[in-house]
């Protein structure tokens, strides 16, 4: 692929950017003498530095550069900071990888060859596995969706091979097994990168994060300690995912897989086995009290139990728990209960015994609440032992599920021979009812299984209909038939019969996580009880606050606020502390770490202080004008809450003034853009740390968030593994940064997925390009006096591009507000473009170009364009313009209030235009021949005659009379369509014989006339159009007559008598059936060699 026009595009970026480094075109400093200038303070969530940032970090970032470009534009004092996240797991994770990879392959390592066929069969089990638990999800429950990181995730089994996969060669990856060094390594090439994308940042506030950069350390100790003060970090022990290789609970951002999992806790029964059962493979376990722990979402319903479940070939194991008792479940039940105080010591299992389930088959026991003494273990073959600990409680009076399971046994002999299931274990169990549902009655699976014609076990698809029409019935309208709680609804009782069955010992709270997670070690995830510090996120007030907080913001998409609200509705208790990792050590517990969404809440406002504390070094290692130890947390007080520094303070004076300064008057932040996967937890973090700190100061809260969905490639996922995958730096030097950023703009403005095409930012280096050399061309002419001067010759076309420019001004102006960018990008770009190209064409060609107008779109063009594609607009305006200054500051253009009826006039001329050509060629037209002889003879139209209805009559003369009526000008409102076409039945066009055909052409009609009323205002419920038809058609023959291939246009009244009319009707055509805006088209066709034809007099 030719490149030339690309490597334009990388030289004007070059000078660009050089240009902006040698001024100082992006730091800002905020007002010393207390003015209030308009500002704009936008930003983005700091990247984490593992790697290099990809085309999906670009696509969010962009958002937040086109606002900080706009308003910057426009005139605000603008401040855009860009700071590297480096705490928490995933740098320390992967660095111990590389250390352990390289004492066990060498240096460099000689991995292993991957047997593909077994990783493909593997791959296909854990689809299965996850389809598997899609089906046997708990339905009350918000199940998140694959995360942004596990979508990304490559097939790199080893870390040294992500590395070189990330073009570093194998003699730099050793220094990467020390931690620190990543954090040296990958943040300047971040900087540069979003550099060379062109970016507007003020790179002296730049900084990093962990105790390696000392100042910030300090802030965030700060933000601890306050938090502590006010009540909002506690200690306490707590059910959280847990990760037993690195000793320490495993939130969001330490998960190579499993992000956004939480927490399924369950009641874990204990079915007591008969001593006589424990012969056979469970001899040893004699003497022993041992029960079947069947874990359950719904204790309530153990008073119908009527048998319990196990899988023939799952491996089960018998456990000894700390208080003597010996559990029967799987081993990775065994392995969470040793993590929630069940055992002799944290991870410690006592296996006493393993074996197939089959060795449980008809084991009796007796099961807490159940009515029947004596219930029996039996065979399913559906249980999944990934869930839960293996051991099912059977309650087929509630469950489908059950109902038809215990139904098969049952009926089919051959069934129970097969698993040596003997009858008096099954036959005389029946249904014992225990919850009433008044849609069901007293046993709702039996009903609802009948009601679906359910006849096996084996109907998956219909069981699970079965399971969503009942499970949930069951909470809400249930009423216990059985038990203490006869009587009373199951939605209030339910935590009571929890709570007394394990009051009584008769059973667990067991927890594990809602599905698999893997930390970035390389370990699975269990669920552990923990005495940590956690932060008291739904708490009462706190969550009041924090639901203050978000109704005042603009999130900008209804969908953004309701996935807010869905998490402040869940958010508890957050687990703010870590053992391992980087990052900042809790202040008055230096044993732990904070973790790293923890401490990225507020840090926006250290981002206003950190050029006067760090000097521009992102590391805080060069002197500044004091140390880290001088920021004590009352220096910090008083810079972001007003406190007055003890008098005893050596703080500098006139650095306090400053802190305050900065932080007053940028604070608080304006905007921060984000993926919409970050609702769930960091955004809705910095809402409560916000709420918490500035607690007495509403007015340093946040004020919008921006959420987007993730990027697409050419419509698939950005995948390494695949090969769909693009870093921002191969972006940048394949299509260069303006056409980049082009194309991202392009991609898409909502909450969902976007999407960068590769041919949009191909097309956008060659329609930039081509606009250069145009731009270059008329700036030439016009100085050398080649284009018109006067507005004699074309004065309609010189008002309608007037006039879309203003409109491309308003447009562009509105969506950059908005922020939908897309459609700036539309109205500033393409639209404004083609209307240039329209008036070209409408002036016979550039040289009809009026000179004054042609500069004014220069202007116009370059500056709507400036936020997307800066370098190449700094050129026009800098260099080719000769303007002072940069074209980022130059001033969002001003225009006049748009002309609504010109713009109506002007697409008017537009369509008719259209219409005359369409309708020449199908004139025109040879007839199909039929028969021998020669072909008919061609034929030429080098005439139209036009009528024009001067106003509207019958029908549509009363709709309009019916929307003037209804139309409130004051709100720019109509009535619903239904009330006016109620209106419209009621008048006096019901009475006429054709009604019903009337009505038909009413509704399009009446809608249109809504739409136009919207863009041209009450003017267009008159009955004449608000402009002159034919004085529009007159004015602008000449365009016509040249652009249609005409020599004559005839523009006549439709009411008007005449040979013409005749001629029409003769041919046809209806003259007297034209309305306003479509008029009766009349055209005079000849056989092309009529020597007369030019002669026509019209």
């Amino acid at each position: 692929m030719a490149t030339a026009r690309r490597d334009t595009l990388l030289e004007l970026q070059a000078r660009a950017q050089a240009k902006w480094a040698d001024e100082k075109t992006f730091e800002v400093t905020a007002p010393r003498d207390g003015s209030k200038p308009p500002k704009f303070f936008g930003n983005f969530p700091y990247p984490y530095m593992n790697g290099m940032l990809h085309l999906g970090h670009a696509f969010s970032l962009s958002k937040l550069e086109f606002a900080s470009a706009y308003h910057r534009l426009n005139g605000d004092e603008v401040l855009f900071p860009f700071a590297f996240h480096c705490t928490g797991m995933p740098i320390k994770a992967s660095a111990d990888k590389i250390k352990n990879e390289i004492a066990k392959f060498g240096n460099p390592p000689q991995f292993p060859v991957i047997d593909e066929a077994a990783a493909a069969a593997a791959a296909a089990e854990k689809a299965a596995e996850k389809a598997a638990d899609a089906k046997n999800a708990d339905p009350t429950k918000f199940v998140a969706k694959k995360s942004k990181a596990q979508a990304k995730a490559g097939t790199a089994a080893y870390q040294w091979e992500i590395m070189k996969a990330s073009g570093i060669e194998d003699s730099e990856i050793p220094p990467f097994a020390d931690s620190y060094h990543w954090l040296d390594y990958f943040p300047p090439l971040a900087k540069r990168d979003v550099t060379s994308m062109g970016c507007q940042v003020d790179w002296r506030r730049s900084f990093i994060t962990t105790d390696k950069n000392p100042f910030y350390d300090s802030f965030v100790r700060w933000q601890f300690n306050t938090l502590r003060k006010i009540g909002k970090v506690i200690k306490a022990k707590r059910m959280a995912v847990f990760s037993p290789l690195d000793g320490q609970p495993c939130a969001d951002h330490d998960r190579a897989s499993g992000e956004g999992v939480g927490v399924q806790e369950y009641t874990l029964i204990k079915m007591a086995v008969y001593p006589e059962c424990l012969v056979g493979e469970l001899a040893a376990l004699a003497g022993k009290k041992v029960f079947l722990a069947a874990a359950t979402l719904r204790p309530e319903t153990m008073y119908g139990q009527t048998n319990c479940w196990v899988l023939p070939d799952g491996d089960y194991g018998a456990f000894q728990m700390a208080d003597g008792d010996v559990l029967v479940v799987c081993d990775r039940a065994a392995r969470n209960l040793s993590y929630q105080e069940h055992t002799s010591a944290p991870g410690e299992v006592n296996k006493l015994l393993g074996f197939k389930g089959t060795a449980l088959m008809g084991c009796a026991v007796k099961s807490p609440l159940a009515v029947l003494e004596r219930i029996y273990c039996l065979p399913m073959m559906t249980i999944l032992m990934g869930k839960g600990t293996g051991v099912v409680t059977s309650v087929p009076s509630d469950s489908p599920d059950d109902f038809m399971a215990l139904g098969d046994l049952k009926a089919k002999p051959a069934l129970r021979q097969k698993f040596g299931v003997l009858d008096e274990w099954v036959l005389p169990f029946d249904v014992v009812p225990c919850v009433h549902i008044p849609e069901f009655g007293d046993a709702c699976a039996p009903v609802v299984c009948e009601q679906l014609k359910i006849k096996s076990q084996n109907e998956k698809v219909k069981l699970e209909e079965a399971k969503h029409r009942t499970y949930l019935k069951g909470f809400t309208d249930g009423i216990m038939l059985l038990g203490a709680f006869k009587g009373e609804p199951v939605k209030v009782v339910k935590p009571k019969i929890k709570d007394m069955l394990i009051a009584e010992g008769s059973a667990l709270v067991y927890s594990e996580p809602e599905k698999v997670v893997m930390s970035r070690s390389g370990d699975e995830c269990v669920v552990a009880l923990t005495d940590q510090w956690y932060l008291e996120y739904g708490e009462e007030a706190w969550r009041a606050r924090a639901d203050r907080c978000l109704a005042s913001m603009n999130t900008y998409h209804p969908e953004a606020r309701r996935a807010f609200e869905h998490t402040l509705g869940w958010l508890r208790q957050w687990a703010c502390s870590r053992s391992f990792g980087l990052g900042t050590r809790v202040p008055w517990d230096p044993q732990y770490l904070i973790e790293s969404l923890s401490d990225s809440t507020v840090y926006m406002a250290y981002y206003t202080v950190a050029h006067l504390l760090q000097r521009g070094d992102m590391y805080g290692a060069s002197p500044g004008p004091v140390g880290p130890e001088a920021l004590t947390d009352e220096v910090w007080d008083a810079a972001f809450l007003g406190v007055a520094l003890p008098a005893s303070s050596t703080f500098p004076a006139a650095l306090l003034d400053e802190m305050k300064a900065e932080f007053n008057f940028w604070y608080p932040f304006d905007l921060r853009v984000s993926g919409k996967d970050l609702i769930q937890n960091h955004l809705t973090f910095a809402i409560y740390n916000h709420t918490a700190i500035w607690e007495g100061d509403e007015s340093k809260w946040p004020k919008s968030f921006r959420t987007n969905g993730h990027l697409l490639l050419n419509g698939e996922k950005m995948s390494k593994s695949t090969g769909n995958f693009k870093t921002l730096k191969q972006t940048i030097e394949e299509y260069s940064a303006d056409a980049m950023r082009f194309a991202l703009a392009d991609a898409g403005d909502t909450i969902e997925d976007a999407n960068f095409v590769d041919e949009t930012a191909n097309a956008a280096i060659l329609r930039m390009t081509k606009e250069l050399v145009w731009i270059e061309e008329m700036l030439s002419e016009t100085a050398k006096g080649n284009l018109r001067t006067t507005a004699e010759e074309h004065p309609f076309a010189d008002r309608v591009f007037a006039n879309a420019i203003n409109t491309a001004i308003e447009a562009a102006r509105e969506h950059f507000e908005n922020m939908m960018f897309r459609e700036a990008l539309k109205s500033g770009y393409y639209d404004l473009q083609s209307a240039r190209d329209a008036y070209r064409l409408m002036c016979g060609g550039d040289a009809g170009m009026r000179a004054d107008l042609a500069a004014h779109y220069v202007d116009v063009s370059t500056l709507l364009l400036a936020p997307f594609c800066p370098h190449t607009c700094e050129h026009v305006w800098s260099t080719l313009l000769g303007r002072p200054g940069t074209v980022t500051k130059a001033g969002f253009p001003v225009g006049d209030a748009p002309d609504k009826v010109l713009t109506a006039a002007s697409k008017y001329l537009d369509e008719m235009v259209s219409t005359i050509r369409k309708g020449i060629a199908k004139a025109v037209a040879p007839p199909k021949k039929k028969g021998p002889g020669p072909p008919p003879a061609a034929k030429t139209c080098h005439c139209v005659n036009v009528f024009i209805s001067a106003q509207f009559g019958g029908w549509q003369e009363v709709c309009l009379g019916i929307l003037a009526e209804t139309f409130d000008a004051a709100a720019g409102t109509f009535p619903p369509v239904a009330e006016i076409l109620d209106a419209v039945k009621g008048s006096s066009l019901a009475a006429q014989a054709d009604f019903k055909n009337v009505m038909k052409m009413v509704m399009p009609f009446i809608k249109f006339k809504m739409d136009e009323t919207g863009v041209v205002g009450a003017g267009a419920l008159s009955l004449r159009l608000v402009f002159d038809e034919a004085a529009i058609l007159t004015e602008n023959m000449g365009y016509i007559l040249r652009v249609c291939g005409l020599q004559a246009l005839g523009v006549f009244s439709a009411a008007a008598k005449g040979s013409e009319v005749e001629a029409a009707i003769a041919g046809g055509i209806k003259a007297d059936q034209a309305t306003p805006g479509a008029p009766g088209m009349h055209y005079v066709v000849a056989a092309s060699d009529d020597p007369d034809l030019s002669k026509m007099s019209l």
